[in-house]
């Protein structure tokens, strides 16, 4: 696997509980990237040889505010394209994200801010529109990402991982519990192959703070505080993993086949079918499928 980019998922926490999640983000979540930790992974992406991008995502890697700014700093310092993903909850005048985005100026390649109806009142909150005045006065490149509620007319499909514009639900996460009653269904059968994620040559990984390397939220391909990154790159084998295997050969309707599991005749989209046969791996294949916070059974 060639490596080009990993998304640390810098903690789970967050001071939102959004609906459409896909990691359960919450503010009674658990799980934090310690300064050591972060420094240990950048020294393994420079080992790997081919890592180009760094991103810090969350739940909401603002909340740690110190940790990331020196995480950036340190990857930046190793000649990596840097970007963070937030939900501007920060901004809250011009005047506030300028003093939160000045440390940022002349490293930060990419800011991307959420902001729908799942995060605020209105699909343009006032926190987005003062980060991005705010980020444009520093010359910091800033998008909004924006997903659309399940209910909205002509969206029921994503268009994306990290979209330009507004797009649809992935129905995982908290999505697959929460969102669900008001999708349109379609059978089970249809669903033969992942739409979303190149689970073969997959470029960008999520590395979380427990250690997993994630291909998709969930579905994990080693974990890096117990094996060094550059071997878990050299020794995935996408068709003999026990779930992406199954994915790539017949897609998520495979993996309900495969594993003869009981399962409903309906489902929103791949993820929603997807998220729910794994629900029922994961004491199975306990190491591919976890940890319990991107499965809604963390527990404090």
């Amino acid at each position: 696997m060639k490596l080009t980019g990993i998304h640390f998922l810098l903690t789970y926490q967050c001071n939102f509980e959004c609906d459409h999640c896909f990691v359960w983000g919450s503010p009674w979540q658990a799980g934090t990237f310690t300064m050591s930790q972060v420094e240990d992974v950048l020294r393994q992406a420079e080992e790997v040889g081919t890592v180009g991008s760094i991103y810090y995502e969350g739940g909401e890697p603002f909340i740690y505010y110190p940790i990331l700014l020196k995480a950036v700093k340190i990857a930046v310092e190793q000649g990596y394209q840097v970007g963070i993903v937030s939900n501007g909850y920060w901004a809250t005048t011009k005047q506030d994200a300028l003093e939160w985005l000045k440390p940022f100026a002349g490293t930060l390649n990419d800011l991307s801010v959420s902001s729908d109806l799942f995060h605020y009142d209105e699909e343009l909150s006032k926190q987005a529109r003062n980060a991005c005045q705010a980020a444009e006065e520093l010359s910091i490149s800033i998008g909004t990402i924006s997903i659309a509620r399940p209910d909205a007319i002509g969206i029921d499909r994503v268009v994306g991982q990290l979209p330009p514009d507004e797009s649809g639900v992935m129905y995982r996460g908290r999505a697959a519990v929460k969102l669900v009653e008001n999708a349109q269904l379609t059978p089970w059968t249809e669903y033969t192959e992942c739409p979303y994620e190149d689970l073969r040559e997959p470029g960008r990984v999520h590395l979380d703070p427990l250690g997993y390397l994630q291909i998709c939220q969930g579905i994990n391909i080693g974990n890096l505080f117990e094996r060094p990154l550059v071997e878990i790159c050299a020794e995935y084998d996408p068709d003999q993993h026990p779930i992406t295997g199954p994915l790539l050969s017949g897609g998520p309707a495979e993996l309900v086949q495969r594993y003869e599991l009981p399962l409903e005749d309906e489902y929103a989209d791949a993820c929603h079918l997807c998220y729910n046969a794994r629900l029922l791996l994961r004491e199975r294949f306990a190491e591919q499928l976890g940890p319990d916070q991107v499965y809604g059974s963390y527990t404090a």
